[in-house]
């Protein structure tokens, strides 16, 4: 059983059943989620992608940013560059797209393959010598061989097989919230818009279909943090209303809509990522944060990996589970400590902060700078285990 379908719970049933694993995808929402925030895809996550005929349509469903521009409070650009930059530091390799886009390609692309289970949860599982005993919110129970939690930085499934979301959880000291609005004007069409104040930010992107979207970093206790719609739109209000550049007609479009995405900017520290025949995958296991820019490519990869182990290890799951953690672990705490550098980048706490950020952004015009600040954020350096696919064979041969 797969606990998510997000990014990594679609990639894992793919390649499960590329390794001749039936898989059951069980996902808490009634369907698949749409709209949120977007994410860059480069690297491993673009070259995994690749593999399964997917970069056709992650291109078509994409965005190609020309420029990212930091403005003032009226407006004035204050510093800027063009993202040629990151196609030199990737090969051309690189692309801005919607999670939820991402997402539907990945679960399109398994469906008809695996089982698929929407609007249902976990309520319990109990291991047994030879399975798991799985207790859902409305479905009869069922018996899996193993219990792979792909369900993100808020996993029930991590809580029910290792204890409470505290244990694990490292804040970060900010919190992110995210929303849509359709017509806005004006548009600056593939620029990515940035204002910042100390502690804040507010940036906007335009979307396909005259839609825009609008991100809101800032710094937030995550006790603090409001849980209902209404009081996180008020918390948003009170740090905004007074700023510069749009933030009041920003704020005028955010009490129109009904999609709020809010959390906290987090990061999942485990000593390890299974408990006998559980796993967990992408967030659940190593969430990097929100703000490090590659979440659902290493989602992506750990899918990727854990099912070629799997297959390689022929039914010994422990062994399988094992070599999963002990091919990633390095590289996962690598990006980790990436993400904490780069998460004050987006919304530094003070204005001294702002101005060297500024400059280290106008400092990306010159590549060779670039490739110093964050060449070695942007490069992975691990390489892709080889694994055999025997379905993915006999669909070849066919």
């Amino acid at each position: 059983m797969i606990s998510g379908a997000g990014i990594a719970g679609p990639t894992l049933a793919y390649w499960l059943k590329a390794a001749d694993f039936e898989a059951t995808i069980v996902e808490q929402a009634p369907a698949l989620r749409h709209g949120g925030y977007v994410i860059d895809f480069w690297g491993l996550g673009y070259d995994l992608a690749e593999r399964m005929d997917l970069l056709g349509d992650i291109n078509r469903v994409g965005y190609h940013a020309r420029a990212m521009r930091i403005v003032n409070g009226t407006g004035q650009p204050v510093a800027g560059f063009g993202t040629e930059i990151f196609s030199e530091l990737t090969a051309g390799r690189y692309v801005t797209l919607q999670r939820s886009d991402l997402s539907r390609l990945l679960f399109d692309k398994s469906q008809g393959q695996v089982e698929t289970i929407f609007g249902d949860t976990i309520v319990s599982m109990e291991e047994q010598p030879d399975c798991v005993r799985v207790q859902f919110e409305r479905e009869r129970e069922r018996r899996f061989d193993l219990v792979i939690g792909a369900d993100g930085l808020h996993s029930r499934t991590r809580k029910l097989a290792f204890g409470p979301q505290s244990r694990f959880e490292k804040h970060l000291g900010y919190a992110v919230a995210a929303f849509e609005a359709r017509g806005y004007r004006p548009r600056d069409e593939d620029i990515y818009m940035m204002y910042g104040r100390p502690g804040r930010m507010l940036g906007r992107f335009t979307l396909r279909d005259d839609r825009t979207l609008f991100l809101f970093v800032f710094v937030a206790r995550q006790e603090e943090l409001p849980i209902t719609i209404d009081a996180q739109k008020a918390l948003l209000r009170d740090l905004y209303r007074h700023d510069g550049w749009e933030c009041r007609k920003v704020l005028g479009e955010l009490e129109q809509t009904q999609s709020l995405y809010f959390d906290s900017v987090s990061q999942i520290r485990m000593q390890s990522w299974s408990c006998g025949r559980t796993a967990l995958v992408g967030d659940a296991a190593f969430c990097v944060s929100l703000l490090a820019g590659q979440g659902s490519a290493l989602a992506m990869i750990s899918a990727y990996v854990l099912a070629g182990e799997l297959g390689a290890a022929a039914g010994q799951y422990r062994l399988a589970f094992n070599r999963y953690e002990a091919l990633l672990r390095r590289y996962i705490n690598g990006k980790q400590r990436g993400a904490e550098r780069f998460a004050g980048a987006f919304a530094p706490k003070t204005q001294l902060g702002l101005l060297f950020r500024n400059l280290v952004v106008k400092a990306f015009a010159f590549p060779g700078l670039a490739r110093l600040a964050v060449g070695r954020d942007i490069a992975d350096s691990m390489q892709f285990p080889e694994y055999n696919w025997p379905s993915l064979d006999k669909r070849a041969i066919a």
